[in-house]
C-alpha cells in the first residue's frame, strides 16, 4: 500500500502538458544544436560523408578568414550594440506611450507599429529601395534636390559609408516585434492601485512612476523583450544585400555573421565551416543573454 502511494506521488500529470512542447523543442532545437556542434569539427560538402578536421575550422575562422574578422564580426557586434539596446528602449517607450491611450486608438497604433516586423523583407525590397534610390526619382534624393540641399543625386545604397547607417534605420524600424507586444501587455496589466499608493506615499512625477513602479512590476516582460531583441538582432541577415541588390554588398558593407554563414553553407557548400560560424554566433548570443538575465532577472 505504501509503495503504491509513493508511486502515485512521484507521478505528476503536469508533465503531460509540457511533453508536446518538450518533444518539439528537443527535436528541432537541442538535437540540431548538437548536430551543428559536431559538424563544426568536420569538413562537410553536403554530398560526401563528413571528414573529421578537429579544431581546424575554428583556427581558420580566427586566423585566416579576413572577411569574418574584418567585416562580419565587427559589423555584427556594432549592429547588435546599436539595434539591441536602441530597439529595446524604443519598444518600451512606444509601448508606454500606447498604454496611455484608449483601447481602440491603442489597438490601431499597435498594429501599425507591429506590422513592419511582419513585412520587413517586403519593405526592404520595395519601400526602402525606392526611398534610397540613387537617381533623382528616389524619394530622398527628390526632396533634397527640390529643397536645394544637394546638387546631384547621392548613391545612398552604393556608398559604403552610408549603407550601415541605412541598415540601422531599417533595423530600428523593424524592431517592434514580439518583445514590443510583451512590454505593452505587461504595462496594461500593472495594478493601478500601486500608482495610487505610491502617490500617497510621496511619488512626485512620471519619471519616478516609471523607474519605481512600472519597470519593477514588469520585469518578466522586460526580460522576455530583451531576449527576443538579442535573438532577433544576432539573427539578422541579408539586410545590406536586399538594399543594394548584390551579394555580397559593396566592399562587404553591412556584412553580418549570418550572411557569412549562409554564404559558406549554401553558396560554397562548406557546411562544416558554416556550422563553426553558427557555434560562435550561439556563444555570442548566450553571453549577451547572460547579461540580460543579470539586468532583468529576478534576484531570488
Amino acid at each position: 500500500m505504501k509503495n503504491n502511494r509513493r508511486t502515485h506521488k512521484r507521478f505528476n500529470s503536469n508533465y503531460l502538458f509540457v511533453l508536446p512542447y518538450a518533444v518539439i523543442f528537443v527535436t528541432f532545437v537541442v538535437v540540431l544544436i548538437i548536430i551543428s556542434a559536431l559538424l563544426s569539427f568536420t569538413y562537410y560538402d553536403t554530398i560526401n560523408f563528413p571528414k573529421w578536421r578537429g579544431l581546424e575550422n575554428y583556427i581558420a575562422l580566427f586566423t585566416q578568414d579576413t572577411d569574418f574578422m574584418m567585416y562580419a564580426l565587427p559589423t555584427t557586434i556594432k549592429y547588435a550594440l546599436i539595434i539591441g539596446p536602441g530597439g529595446y528602449m524604443l519598444s518600451f517607450l512606444l509601448a508606454w506611450l500606447l498604454s496611455q491611450l484608449t483601447y481602440r486608438i491603442r489597438t490601431v497604433f499597435a498594429i501599425i507599429l507591429y506590422s513592419p516586423a511582419l513585412t520587413s523583407g517586403v519593405l526592404m525590397s520595395v519601400v526602402w529601395k525606392v526611398m534610397f534610390s540613387g537617381d533623382n526619382r528616389g524619394y530622398l534624393n527628390y526632396y533634397l534636390l527640390k529643397l536645394g540641399l544637394i546638387d546631384q543625386p547621392i548613391q545612398w545604397l552604393q556608398d559604403t559609408n552610408i549603407i550601415f547607417g541605412i541598415m540601422i534605420f531599417v533595423g530600428l524600424w523593424g524592431s517592434m516585434g514580439v518583445g514590443f507586444l510583451a512590454m505593452l501587455s505587461g504595462l496594461l496589466n500593472i495594478n493601478k492601485e500601486l500608482y495610487e499608493a505610491a502617490y500617497i506615499d510621496g511619488l512626485k512625477n512620471r519619471w519616478q512612476e516609471i523607474f519605481y513602479i512600472t519597470i519593477p512590476s514588469m520585469k518578466p516582460q522586460m526580460l522576455f523583450g530583451a531576449v527576443m531583441s538579442l535573438v532577433g538582432t544576432f539573427n539578422a541577415a541579408g539586410i545590406a544585400s536586399a538594399l543594394t541588390g548584390s551579394t555580397p554588398p559593396p566592399q562587404y558593407a553591412g556584412w553580418l555573421i549570418v550572411d557569412h554563414m549562409n554564404d559558406y553553407g549554401f553558396g560554397k557548400f562548406e557546411m562544416g565551416y558554416a556550422s563553426a560560424l553558427s557555434v560562435v554566433l550561439l556563444l555570442m548570443v548566450l553571453i549577451f543573454n547572460r547579461v540580460a538575465q543579470k539586468l532583468f532577472g529576478e534576484r531570488d
